[in-house]
């Protein structure tokens, strides 16, 4: 519909509710200059005094759409559950209510008529349009709308009320009792806040006097709570509780799972990974998110170059052979393990997995839960897998020589073979294979690629600042990857999308090592690492420190985060 017709049926509305006279209209349609939609707003408010609601209704009525006051709308732990924070505030639109089957969204602008259908993929649910002021909407994201979860405020100042008073002998009893009322609401708060936050990991840390809970957001931890220390060893047993772990057992780690939807009415599919560990002050506890409504990314959203995802889709579409990928825990070697799979899954292939844990359920795939309690190991279940004719097998770890040996083996006997290790860059993860025990001459007849790869904060696309880098800096980018020019820099305040950090979101980098005759040569004559490492690199392979300098280039990231995920090459 052409701007020009809709300004038209706004002013005709707003003559037919009496706003505006026949010659208050005359003179909006005689203006000189076309309006834009800011320009009209301006001039019917200013000149004719239409209050800012009043013009709200005689736009929804022109474009038959019904008119919400998004100001009166309140922020919950609700808001957001259905439909992700940052895709509301990219695109204006806030899910005020739901009947039913149906979910109300108010729209700032009402000619997206995509939005709607994105919307209703999302959350499976239809979708009722209503229309709220630009303004509104912009607002509710401004004035604190990074943190929609049920606050802490009521369960903290009901245990700290209680503390305060000492006193008590049952004020005692229902802090330290797992099953009291505070304690079950606050390791489910936690839970949700944590979620909402967009964390990875929950860390809680007892300390002399209090108890810490701190959050990883994007690769960073931030403290979030402080609690009494009486309060630690209730939550933690709760948090056993909730996982099947003895609470009797004070001395020992132990690991569970939480299936989060059994302790909570709200439409959290979440598991988490709960290892517990006793620490000086008490028992510390670590919670790994894992969000079951998210869906495996596809290989072309991981952060791989262009070059480096034309190799790899090469190399997964291997009949046989061992594909490692490597670095630190939450790198993001799981994920993109799960969309390499997705992307090679077919009805022809069989694929068979051994994880611990399973993170996430894959259609068409058979996936294996390890229990080394009752002695279900990597060894074993690989053991069990070569006996059931597969196709791909993937290993979730490759922690001792034994696996290491029968992981080789089956690449060695038409299978593909995929699997993760714990090593800092890939050429190293042939020295760390040779002191499992694998023979050199095995590695490089079953090796077909190593990815080691790190997670790297995005810079805010909405605050960041671009400027030319000078010195040091410029001579970093020309070295790494013979370039220099505009780049960008995070805003130290921060946005409101950003939630004053200055980065949003994570990005990987990788280290693409696929073997060729001279890495195999080089292996089987046993070479040191940085030797491997040269080779590799004539071979056309990219180090972190360089594949994170191309993100900078492309403005994705910032130097200042690139250096402090990769070191620079020596």
């Amino acid at each position: 519909m052409p701007l020009g017709k809709v300004q038209s049926q706004i002013v005709a509305k707003l003559v037919a509710m009496e706003r505006l006279s026949e010659e208050q209209r005359d003179a909006v349609a005689a203006s000189p200059v076309e309006l834009n939609g800011d320009a009209l707003d301006k001039l019917l408010q200013e000149e004719y005094k239409i209050s800012p609601f009043q013009l709200l209704v005689a736009k929804a009525r022109a474009l038959n759409i019904a008119p919400y006051n998004v100001a009166r709308y309140r922020l919950s732990a609700t808001t957001f559950e259905r439909v992700p924070q940052d895709f509301c505030q990219e695109n204006l639109v806030l899910p005020v209510g739901q009947v039913g089957e149906f979910l109300l969204v108010a729209f700032a602008n009402p000619f997206e008529v995509t939005l709607p259908t994105k919307i209703q993929e999302l959350t499976g649910m239809r979708v009722i349009r209503l229309l709220g002021r630009e303004r509104d909407i912009r607002e509710k994201f401004t004035k604190g709308g990074q943190q929609q979860a049920a606050g802490f405020d009521d369960v903290v100042q009901q245990i700290g009320a209680e503390f305060g008073g000492g006193s008590s002998e049952s004020i005692e009893e229902d802090l330290v009792n797992e099953e009291s009322g505070p304690i079950i609401q606050l390791a489910n708060r936690i839970i949700e806040d944590a979620y909402y936050m967009g964390a990875s990991d929950i860390h809680i840390e007892p300390q002399e006097k209090e108890v810490i809970v701190r959050y990883r957001v994007d690769g960073l931890c931030q403290e979030k709570l402080r609690l009494p220390g009486m309060v630690g060893p209730a939550l933690v047993a709760r948090l056993k509780i909730m996982c099947n772990l003895d609470i009797s057992e004070r001395r020992l780690p132990q690991d569970g799972r939480i299936v989060f939807k059994q302790y909570t009415k709200k439409s959290l599919d979440l598991d988490l990974r709960v290892s517990t560990a006793p620490l000086n002050h008490g028992e510390g506890v670590v919670m790994r998110i894992l969000d079951k409504q998210k869906s495996t990314l596809p290989l072309t959203a991981l952060g791989f170059s262009d070059a480096n995802l034309t190799k790899y889709r090469e190399v997964i579409r291997q009949p046989y052979g061992m594909i490692l990928h490597c670095g630190p825990t939450g790198s993001g070697k799981s994920m993109t393990l799960y969309s390499a799979l997705n992307e090679i899954n077919s009805p022809e292939i069989v694929i068979r997995t051994a994880e611990d844990p399973i993170e996430y359920t894959l259609a068409g795939i058979n996936q294996m839960q390890m229990h080394r309690q009752i002695g279900l190991t990597f060894a074993s279940a690989l053991r069990a897998y070569l006996r059931q004719d597969p196709d791909i097998i993937l290993v979730g770890e490759i922690r001792d020589k034994e696996t290491a040996n029968i992981a080789v083996e089956a690449a060695l006997t038409g299978h593909l073979l995929i699997s993760t290790l714990h090593t800092n860059d890939a050429p190293g993860t042939i020295a760390r294979l040779t002191d499992m025990g694998v023979e050199p001459f095995m590695i490089s007849s079953s090796l077909l690629c190593v990815c080691a790869q790190r997670l790297m904060r995005r810079v805010c696309k909405t605050c960041r600042k671009p400027y030319e880098p000078q010195g040091r800096e410029k001579a970093l980018l020309e070295k790494g990857i013979g370039w220099s020019g505009t780049i960008y820099k995070h805003s130290p305040k921060g946005c409101p999308k950003c939630g004053g950090s200055g980065y949003k979101g994570r990005v990987g980098i990788h280290e693409l090592m696929v073997t060729n005759e001279e890495l195999i040569e080089g292996i089987n004559k046993g070479l040191e690492t940085a030797e491997l490492k040269k080779i590799a690199m004539r071979g056309g392979m990219k180090t972190l420190h360089q594949d994170s300098l191309l993100k900078v280039k492309e403005g994705t990231t910032t130097l200042e985060e690139a250096i402090a995920t990769a070191p620079v090459d020596l």
